[in-house]
């Protein structure tokens, strides 16, 4: 009888114990598939591999992911990259616009594409602060994609991030070009994003994505009493709906619907009035800006600064 129960306690103790080691395993799991967001199946392969060191798991996990990645990579490179988005990040006196391509609209609206965007231009937006100095102008310039391959982010190079983004979703992607803009305190820099997505989750809310992007830096005078954010949200959206080319100046006349010089442009929100009409009440003047539109062809473009 004794024994029996005896029996019975081992029996019950070794059932709690394993119990116990269950769920801390299941927390472990969960812990580790939330903060890399593999598979439950390669994360436990992971834990199991390294006797559930957390740590040596999630290493192990990017390495492999990281392997895996290039070699999708390489077998998808050349595949056509029509989609993608606009990502804007505008921050402080500095604001940079970048275009990251796939192959589907599907993949641009998921979030891990979404993350990829927004290190791109978190990394650009470093490059940009590098090169601020005690400035009195604004100082624009441009990057092409394999100037994004050897830039780095927290974690490792943004050409592995890439790799392994490809990995992850199955399509082929580009990196392929950013415009990052800086302006001393006297300046500033109007943005607008059209057919924006909302952010999905909270890590993105600093990110607006899009398919066409514009940058205006501007220049108020020392009367102006505009909301210069609205203002600037205008001038934004001029340049992504009449695509002008070139600044033009104030002098010039306007050749009507056909105009690409942006002051002599019908102004998109007030037909009536050029955009350097628009522009005299308010005691602003732009000295120049940036579009872009997702798919569009482009030429190579020098980095270049003013």
């Amino acid at each position: 009888m004794l024994r029996c129960r005896l029996l019975s306690w081992h029996k019950a103790a070794l059932l709690h114990t394993c119990s116990r080691l269950l769920a801390a395993d299941k927390d472990l799991l969960l812990k580790l598939r939330k903060k890399t967001g593999y598979s439950f199946t390669n994360c436990k392969k992971a834990l199991d591999r390294f006797s559930n060191d957390i740590k040596q798991a999630e290493a192990w996990l990017h390495e492999q992911a990281q392997k895996e990645g290039w070699s999708k990579a390489s077998k998808l490179q050349g595949r056509k990259t029509a989609e993608g988005l606009i990502g804007l990040l505008h921050k402080g006196n500095s604001a940079v616009l970048v275009e990251v391509n796939c192959e589907t609209d599907f993949v641009a609206r998921n979030v891990k594409f979404q993350q990829l965007v927004q290190q791109v231009a978190v990394s650009t937006l470093k490059h940009c602060h590098s090169t601020e100095r005690n400035q009195t102008s604004y100082l624009k310039g441009f990057l092409a994609e394999e100037e994004f391959l050897q830039m780095k982010t927290e974690e490792s190079l943004l050409k592995d991030l890439l790799a392994m983004t490809i990995g992850k979703l199955g399509e082929n992607m580009t990196m392929k070009r950013a415009a990052w803009v800086t302006v001393p305190s006297s300046m500033f820099i109007g943005s607008y994003m059209h057919s924006s997505l909302p952010a999905d989750t909270p890590s993105l809310a600093n990110m607006a994505f899009g398919k066409y992007g514009a940058l205006v830096v501007c220049k108020p005078n020392d009367h102006c009493k505009s909301n210069i954010t609205e203002l600037g949200r205008r001038l934004g959206q001029h340049v992504v709906g009449m695509s002008p080319s070139t600044l033009g100046s104030l002098e010039d006349e306007s050749t009507g619907e056909t105009e690409t010089r942006m002051l002599a442009q019908p102004f998109l929100l007030e037909p009536n009035l050029t955009v350097g009409q628009y522009l005299q009440p308010h005691d602003v003047e732009v000295l120049d800006f940036v579009r872009f539109e997702c798919g569009e062809e482009t030429q190579t473009t020098q980095s270049n600064q003013s």
